[in-house]
């Protein structure tokens, strides 16, 4: 276990110990949703929930790991991938670095081979504090990378998405990620494999384009952005004003793009019975 994995599992075990009331803290949090501040202990108790109106703060991709893996079964793959300047976009190397050093992650995706109640999938998550969870070369490339890992092992795979799209600064060597990681999973899915998409707050652009659309199940977190362009983008073109909940997870699921909205707390009951469901079933 790596040590940037290690430090998140430390602070779930803090959480952890806050639930049970062994540590106090008088700290508040304020909601950006609903604006209504809550004591920053019932955030960790509802793994970033918010206590007045459920609103799902977006996480990083090692506490969400955490929450669903049984413990000491994450194995991360392509921890060492990083990102390329292909366009020696001003600026773009030392932001690079400054996140490396501020998330502990090398880009904005983390992949791992885990068991969820005994049953081993491969995962991906993609973490918005990374360049807003965005898509360049070596998100891309871990996604290829990961889909090809579950089809050699005979594995499902889960992938997380959490983005704003593609990466500007990489240029168009981002775009080809969308049609590279499709292609990826379209070949894991015409060998018989099971992948699971959950989408949390916000999936846009791209990476909503590309692999994040195509699972064979199609999850997401309650309340979701989800789309390509936003919808006042969408509004300024079209000229007309769009539906309450546009591009909410509600609504697509009422219009047939979700199978099931997911609260946070039961991702793991839900992932454990669909990769019961799946090894029952007998697919490769």
């Amino acid at each position: 276990m790596n040590q940037t994995f290690s430090r998140r599992r430390d602070r779930l075990l803090t959480y952890r110990a806050m639930r049970e009331g062994k540590i106090t803290s008088s700290r508040r949090t304020g909601c950006s949703a609903c604006g209504e501040e809550s004591a920053s202990l019932e955030w960790e108790r509802n793994l970033q929930v918010c206590p007045r109106c459920g609103f799902h703060a977006p996480i990083g991709a090692y506490y969400r790991l955490a929450n669903i893996l049984d413990p000491g079964s994450f194995q991360e793959l392509e921890e060492k991938l990083t990102p390329a300047d292909p366009l020696s976009f001003p600026g773009y190397r030392s932001k690079l670095s400054d996140l490396e050093q501020s998330t502990g992650l090398k880009d904005a995706a983390v992949a791992a081979l885990g068991q969820i109640e005994g049953r081993r999938a491969v995962f991906a998550v993609l973490d918005s504090r990374f360049l807003m969870g965005s898509m360049g070369t070596a998100v891309g490339e871990k996604i290829t990378r990961a889909a090809e890992y579950a089809a050699r092992k005979k594995l499902p795979l889960v992938i997380f998405s959490a983005s704003g799209g593609a990466r500007m600064q990489e240029g168009i060597f981002s775009l080809m990620q969308m049609a590279k990681t499709a292609a990826a999973v379209q070949r894991f899915q015409s060998g018989g494999g099971l992948y699971i998409s959950c989408l949390t707050h916000p999936t846009t652009g791209g990476v909503t384009a590309s692999f994040a659309s195509l699972g064979d199940i199609m999850l997401a977190e309650p309340g979701a952005l989800i789309g390509f362009a936003g919808p006042r983008v969408i509004e300024q073109t079209i000229k007309e004003q769009l539906p309450q909940g546009f591009q909410r997870s509600e609504y697509l699921l009422d219009h047939g793009f979700l199978d099931r909205i997911v609260p946070r707390s039961q991702w793991r009951a839900v992932l454990a019975q669909l990769l019961a469901l799946h090894e029952k079933g007998g697919r490769t």
